[in-house]
C-alpha cells in the first residue's frame, strides 16, 4: 500500500543570483547589503552551457539554472546528468514570474502591429507563451507531473510554494520543483519606471517533497513547510499564522515594508507593527532588488539559511536572531541545506518546549496533519515567518517555515492510500 506524504518538506534549494549561491550567502547579503560596484550578472552558460539555449529568453535560462541546482541538491539528478533518477510523473513544476517574458510578448505584439505576423521568427515565438518557463524546466528534465505557471502579483512566489505543497499533500505528485524568477530589460524598466539596478535579475528554486518519500530515498530535509495564509491585510495574515501574539524567531517582510507606528512596544494593537519589535527583520529585496513574482521563493531560501544558522547555534537558543546585535552579524559561511545539521534530518530538539503561550502557535492548518507528522508543535520562536504582498491592495500571503525534527523511526506507520496518488 502506498504511504501518504506526511509532512511536506524542502529537500533541495537552488539559486541563480549574482554574488549569492547558497541560502546562507543570500541571508548574509540581506543582512549586510553590499556597497560599491554591482556584482557581475549571473551567467547561465556557466551552469547549463550554451547549446540548446540560444533562442530561450533570459528568464527561462535563469529558471533552468536554479531548477537544476535545486534538483541536484535534492539528489534527484546526479552531478553529471540532467535526467531525474525517479519516475518523471512523480515530479511536478510550479513556476512564478510576473514579468519574466514580458519583453518577448510586448515586442511580438509591436512587430505584428507595425508590420505583420510574417516577420516573426518561428524560433522566438514560443517564448511569448505565458507558461514557457515552467514548460521548459519540465521538458529539460523529463518532469511529467502537473505543470503550473503563476503570474499572481506581489504574492505570486509564496502562492507558488503553497500550490507546490498542495500538489504533494493531495497525492498528485510526490515532489515538485517550485521556481521564482524575474529579470530586467528595457520593457520591464519602462513598465515599472525603475532602473535596472533596482530590479532583480535572477532566480530561486525549491524542491518540496512528501517527508515519507524523501525518507524512502534517503534524502535529508532542510526545512518543514508550516501553514500558509492569504488574507486582505498583513496584520490579519500574521494573526492567522501566529495566534495569541506569539513571536516568531525571524520575520522576512514584504518588499520594502515600512514599519507602522511603534508605540505599542512588543504588543500588537490597531495600527501597530504586526510583529513584535524584538523580532529580527529581513527584507530580501534590499540585497537582490525588487523581486516581484520571485520574492516568496527567495524568502524561503533565505529562511532556510536562517534555520541552518539557528540549528548550528549561531543564533540565540530561541532562534530570535544573532546574540550580538541582530541580523547584521555574520554566521557560518557554509550554512546551506547540504551541511546545515545532522545527516538524519535536522535539529535534534525539534519537539515542543515547556511553557509559554507560543508552544502550538500556527500549528493547526499546516500540511503535516497526517501520519508521519512531527511528534509535537514547534515553538513559534524557532519558526521563520515569511510574508509577501501589498497591504494597500488587499493581497497578503504568509507562510511559516520550521526546522526539521529528528526522523529516526525505522518502521513508520503505514498511511491510507490516497486515491489520486501515482503508483510508482
Amino acid at each position: 500500500m502506498t504511504q501518504g506524504p506526511g509532512e511536506v518538506v524542502v529537500t533541495g534549494v537552488g539559486l541563480a543570483l549574482p554574488g549569492a549561491d547558497t541560502p546562507d550567502a543570500l541571508l548574509r547579503r540581506t543582512a549586510c547589503p553590499v556597497t560599491g560596484p554591482a556584482a557581475e550578472p549571473f551567467d547561465p552558460a556557466a551552469r547549463i552551457g550554451r547549446r540548446g539555449h540560444r533562442y530561450k529568453d533570459r528568464a527561462t535560462r535563469l529558471a533552468l539554472c536554479a531548477a537544476l541546482d535545486a534538483l541536484r541538491n535534492a539528489r534527484l539528478i546526479p552531478s553529471d546528468g540532467e535526467e531525474v533518477t525517479v519516475p518523471g510523473d512523480t515530479v511536478g513544476v510550479v513556476a512564478s514570474s510576473n514579468l519574466g517574458n514580458l519583453d518577448t510578448a510586448c515586442l511580438t505584439a509591436a512587430a505584428i502591429a507595425e508590420r505583420s505576423a510574417v516577420d516573426l521568427s518561428p524560433m522566438s515565438l514560443p517564448n511569448a507563451s505565458s507558461n514557457v518557463i515552467a514548460s521548459w524546466v519540465a521538458i529539460r528534465h523529463g518532469l511529467r507531473g502537473p505543470n503550473l505557471m503563476l503570474c499572481n502579483g506581489a504574492t505570486s512566489g509564496l502562492d507558488a510554494v503553497h500550490w507546490g505543497a498542495a500538489l504533494v499533500a493531495a497525492g498528485r505528485v510526490r515532489r515538485a520543483v517550485v521556481i521564482g524568477v524575474e529579470t530586467h530589460n528595457a520593457v520591464v524598466e519602462d513598465l515599472l519606471g525603475r532602473s535596472a539596478d533596482e530590479l532583480l535579475d535572477g532566480a530561486a528554486a525549491l524542491v518540496v517533497e512528501g517527508a515519507r518519500w524523501a525518507e524512502g530515498r534517503g534524502a535529508r530535509a532542510a526545512a518543514v513547510l508550516g501553514p500558509y495564509e492569504r488574507r486582505a491585510g498583513l496584520s490579519g495574515c500574521v494573526e492567522a499564522l501566529l495566534p495569541g501574539g506569539a513571536a516568531p524567531g525571524v520575520w522576512f517582510t514584504p518588499e520594502r515594508y515600512a514599519e507602522g507606528p511603534a508605540g505599542a512596544g512588543t504588543e500588537r494593537s490597531a495600527g501597530a507593527v504586526p510583529v513584535p519589535l524584538s523580532v529580527p527583520r529581513y527584507d530580501v529585496t534590499s540585497a537582490v532588488g525588487r523581486a516581484s513574482g520571485a520574492l516568496g521563493v527567495l524568502q524561503c531560501v533565505a529562511a532556510i539559511g536562517w534555520l541552518a544558522r539557528a540549528e548550528a547555534g549561531t543564533d540565540a537558543e530561541t532562534g530570535a536572531g544573532p546574540q550580538d546585535g541582530g541580523p547584521q552579524d555574520g554566521g557560518p559561511q557554509d550554512g546551506g541545506p547540504q551541511d546545515g545539521g545532522p545527516e538524519d534530518g535536522g535539529p535534534q530538539d525539534g519537539g515542543p518546549q515547556d511553557g509559554g503561550p507560543e508552544a502550538g502557535a500556527g500549528s493547526g492548518t499546516g500540511f503535516g496533519a497526517g501520519p508521519g507528522a512531527a511528534p509535537g508543535p514547534v515553538p513559534a520562536s524557532r519558526q521563520a515567518l515569511i510574508t509577501s504582498g501589498d497591504d494597500t491592495a488587499d493581497a497578503v500571503a504568509g507562510l511559516l517555515l520550521r526546522p526539521t525534527p529528528d526522523r529516526c523511526h525505522p518502521h513508520p506507520p503505514r498511511a491510507p492510500l490516497i486515491s489520486m496518488e501515482c503508483s510508482r
